[in-house]
């Protein structure tokens, strides 16, 4: 299942499918349901830490924690998601259904009720959901209907389809049916080939990245960008003497200095409060956009003690009355805000800036050049319902999403491949460009149908130049160009999806309340 994402060496659709068919053919045995939900707990707590076993150098490396608690910490949350996935693995196999379409469609709620317990509860951590996996393939054209979780689950519903089959079904099933699957495995696999190639621009989640540097031509059409990539050590960023002093140096200048509409710098790109910094320096920055012929997009942490301190982001575009403002919400536990009865664990680690208070849901997008760029922070773009909140009303809809990272916490490793394959799902989910400036990378424009069009080499430091082409700036004039995801999720959230799976596994337990011998 980890073994799905890009950067691990095998990045492909159907390994997700394989790997939880394999579980699957395990529940369908004739086993107890306690049996089941131990095989699920194993299952989810391996997959997960090997998806998300970089936390480990957030904790030990950048933040002193000592090496033996920090994997105890990652181990631990793998057992604690992992927990979610016990209990439907359990439920699963105490009321199993015999006919076998219901079955995979029993599966399907299962997975999807743990998915979306993971993705919420607690504040949520939904990284590494099998959805990801399917960026690039068949199941990609449903994520403008379903979203990400919904994918997940049509993926489980699979899954347990290829689990049951058995050489006997093979020879009664009618030969129109091979025929469509071997076509369907083609397509896929012709896909592929021609996104390698670069001959399918159009197809939904069809990558091909392009290299950008400094002073580097811009794409034709839209909004010319220049996303800043200051490749700040982050063992030296909140240090006066030297990150602190480089960030200050490198970003004043390259704000001033970029040749582009829209000029974007990361998270805590300014790492200091304003009422820290030299008097006049964000002043002077403020004032080369507000009174020139270009707009800016900068993170910077704001606030005091008496009124609290927010991630945020600071707008400033030519004619400009006051700065927009855009502060983070979702926050990350232990690194921007305290879990109750877990501050003895964040006294243990060295994280700056780490009690951050919330920003609203949703908030107003940076209006500019005709585009409405709508910001997130770090890992909110994790939480596709919670964007998905800006698009209740179709004129106000964002046209343009703007992701401000500094993944500098988790390393060189393929966190940075994970945080862009999220992106462009939600690319995908709202056809809606996503422009991302990070500290390390992936700085990158993705377009609305999930394409890495440019992307600069990660752990350097340069300015990644181009252009982005927003959608559904004129609904009056073009039609409502908000997907049906979208829609639905901009009114009732998740509300759909955990009703359908509620609906499904409380059908399935009263009409077959006992258990079976195995799905055979």
């Amino acid at each position: 299942m980890s073994l799905a994402w890009p950067g691990s060496g095998a990045p492909q659709w159907w390994l997700q499918i394989v790997s939880l068919a394999v579980f699957a053919r395990l529940l369908c045995q004739p086993i107890s349901w306690r049996r089941a939900a131990l095989w699920g707990w194993v299952f989810a707590t391996a997959w997960l830490a090997a998806t998300f076993w970089w936390l480990f150098i957030s904790m030990h490396t950048y933040a002193g924690l000592a090496a033996p608690l920090a994997a105890a910490a990652v181990l631990a949350l793998a057992l604690f998601l992992g927990s979610y996935y016990a209990v439907v693995s359990g439920l699963f196999r105490a009321f199993a259904p015999v006919h076998k379409a219901w079955a995979a469609l029993f599966f399907a709620a299962c997975w999807l009720f743990a998915e979306l317990a993971r993705g919420t509860w607690w504040t949520g951590f939904p990284w590494g959901a099998g959805g990801y996996a399917h960026v690039e393939g068949p199941l990609a054209a449903l994520a403008r209907w379903v979203g990400v979780y919904g994918i997940g689950a049509v993926a489980a519903a699979l899954a347990m389809g290829l689990a049951q089959l058995h050489l006997q079904d093979l020879r009664r099933t009618r030969t129109w049916v091979l025929v469509a699957a071997l076509a369907l495995l083609l397509a896929a696999a012709h896909g592929q080939r021609a996104c390698a190639l670069g001959a399918l621009d159009g197809v939904p989640g069809c990558a091909r990245s392009v290299a950008g540097t400094e002073g580097g031509a811009q794409a034709a059409g839209g909004v010319s960008l220049a996303l800043l990539q200051g490749n700040i050590p982050q063992d030296e960023k909140f240090q006066p003497g030297t990150g602190v002093a480089l960030a200050l140096r490198w970003y004043g200048e390259s704000l001033r200095s970029a040749q582009a509409a829209l000029v974007v710098a990361p998270e805590t790109a300014i790492p200091l409060l304003p009422q820290q910094l030299i008097p006049g320096y964000l002043e002077g920055i403020a004032a080369h956009f507000t009174q020139g012929a270009q707009a800016g997009l900068l993170g910077i942490p704001l606030g005091d003690a008496d009124l609290g301190y927010t991630n945020s982001a600071l707008g400033f575009a030519p004619g400009q009355a006051a700065p927009y403002r855009y502060d983070k919400h979702h926050l990350v536990p232990f690194g921007e805000f305290i879990p109750p009865f877990f501050r003895w664990f964040t006294e243990m680690m060295n994280i700056p800036l780490g009690d951050f208070s919330r920003g609203a849901v949703p908030q107003p997008s940076f209006a500019w050049a005709g585009q409405r760029f709508a910001p997130n922070i770090c890992y909110e773009d994790l939480f596709g319902e919670e964007l998905a909140a800006r698009f209740a009303d179709a004129a106000q809809a964002p046209t343009v999403f703007v992701n401000l990272s500094n993944i500098a916490w988790f390393g060189d490793t393929l966190a940075i491949d994970q945080h862009l394959q999220i992106s462009r799902m939600r690319a995908l989910e709202f056809e809606r460009p996503m422009v991302r400036a990070t500290n390390t990378g992936a700085t990158a424009i993705i377009d609305y149908r999930g394409v890495v069009t440019h992307q600069l080499p990660r752990f350097t430091r340069g300015v990644l130049y181009g252009a982005v082409q927003g959608r559904g700036m004129n609904a009056a004039q073009d039609g409502d160009q908000r997907t049906p995801y979208a829609r639905w999720a901009a009114r009732w959230g998740l509300a759909p999806l955990w009703f359908a799976a509620v609906l499904v596994l409380l059908w399935t337990c009263v009409a077959r309340p006992g258990r079976d011998q195995g799905v055979r």
